[in-house]
């Protein structure tokens, strides 16, 4: 008995419909009823951070992070998209993958994570 994955992120928004189109235009989360996806198994991180810890934004609570299987490729699609994407070497681990960051439209961080030996 025990937790077997994470089943929801629920997070406030100020037009809640225009950014859950947001992410299923741009990410493909959340485009059926509730915003539910099929995930395929992999490992989940949970790690809460100190309020000054500067991994992300200090004025945002969260930090979302999403599996990716070909970070170069959805890189080029965000940015053709007109997203901005950071990308920083630092970031990257060997042997635990690669790191790109975007933002969504209010704001709030986005990491995607390759894991390595993906894709």
């Amino acid at each position: 008995m025990g937790v077997t994955g994470i089943g929801g992120f629920f997070f406030r928004a100020k037009d809640p419909e225009a950014i859950r189109a947001w992410y299923v235009e741009h990410l493909g989360v959340g485009s059926v009823p509730y915003g539910s996806w099929e995930t395929q198994a992999g490992p989940s991180v949970f790690a809460p951070f100190a309020v000054d810890a500067d991994y992300f934004p200090t004025d945002r609570p969260w930090m979302l992070n999403l599996r990716v299987d070909d970070l170069d490729g959805l890189i080029a699609t965000l940015r053709a998209a007109g997203i901005a994407v950071i990308i920083n070497p630092e970031w990257d681990m060997p042997g635990f993958g690669r790191f790109a960051r975007i933002h969504d439209p209010e704001g709030n961080p986005i990491e995607l994570w390759q894991p390595e030996g993906a894709a």
